[in-house]
């Protein structure tokens, strides 16, 4: 048993050593680009509110025919 758990944390040494290394090396900082998306954005925000103020215009003068 005792064989075993000293087998175990030598094994478990002998994996983790070699990682330490790529541990300490620094991640490069990401740059998000945030002009792509955010006028995308707009852009797809400007056309849901372009193509409301059709429907509502149609239905408008759907209503005011109607009425005559």
């Amino acid at each position: 048993m005792k064989t075993k758990i000293i087998n175990i944390a030598l094994l478990t040494i002998c994996f983790l050593i070699p990682v330490l290394p790529l541990l300490a090396q620094p991640t490069p900082p990401v740059n998000a680009p945030i002009d792509g998306g955010l006028s995308l954005l707009v852009a797809g925000g400007v056309g849901y509110g372009v193509k409301k103020i059709r429907e509502k215009r149609k239905k408008q003068q759907e209503e005011n025919q109607t009425k005559f």
